[in-house]
């Protein structure tokens, strides 16, 4: 399958298209680590985004001969994963859920998934300060609006180009950088205002 990790996502599609078994397959694998990064942040819940990533990729399976082949994949891709995990975040409130903000729950805040595994090599103490960090980062993301909570994870966890975030949430670039100002000013409100709690007398 070497030749074939190798080929464009353009012609993975064709070849899926063209009944490739292995076309897929081979695109599936390519974009599911980053995908289950991105879910694992949003959502806050390791299984619920696997199962995400799972019906990303079902719908990009049924929906290959419906893509405009002539455009970048990846973009239509995530929004096919944001839309997903925007449907269930609000599926969640109607509910009255509060997954989010349940204790212990996984998804890590790092700028990577590496950042989620444990060194046994390092000592105890550090790797709990650090989890706890962690843990803090995650409520404040939770608290932040549902669009900025998006473009922080798109811009700066997924680092991806501002063009792909604007095909991905349909609005200009400029509008893509204001928001992405906007929430990264909105984190540190929240952080500031965490650490401002954390310090006053009980």
């Amino acid at each position: 399958m070497d030749d074939v990790n190798e080929r464009s996502d353009r012609d993975l599609l064709i070849g899926h298209l063209d009944g490739d078994a292995d076309a897929f397959e081979v695109l599936a694998e390519r974009y599911a680590g980053g995908l289950f990064g991105f879910l694992f942040r949003f959502v806050n819940d390791p299984g619920v985004a696997d199962d995400l990533v799972q019906e990303t990729l079902l719908q990009v399976h049924l929906a290959a001969s419906s893509f405009d082949l002539n455009r970048p994949f990846k973009p239509w891709l995530y929004t096919i994963a944001a839309n997903k995990a925007r449907d269930l975040l609000r599926s969640r409130a109607r509910r009255q859920e509060r997954s989010l903000d349940a204790p212990g729950g996984a998804g890590e805040a790092g700028p990577t998934m590496l950042d989620s595994l444990e060194s046994p090599d390092r000592p105890t103490a550090e790797r709990i300060e650090e989890n706890e960090k962690q843990q803090q980062v995650r409520g404040v993301i939770a608290r932040m609006p549902e669009h900025l909570r998006l473009i922080l994870m798109l811009g700066y966890y997924q680092q991806l180009p501002y063009a792909e975030i604007a095909q991905i949430l349909d609005i200009p670039v400029g509008t893509v950088k204001s928001r992405l100002h906007s929430a990264v000013g909105c984190f540190g409100r929240l952080w500031r205002g965490r650490m401002s709690s954390a310090s006053m007398p009980k």
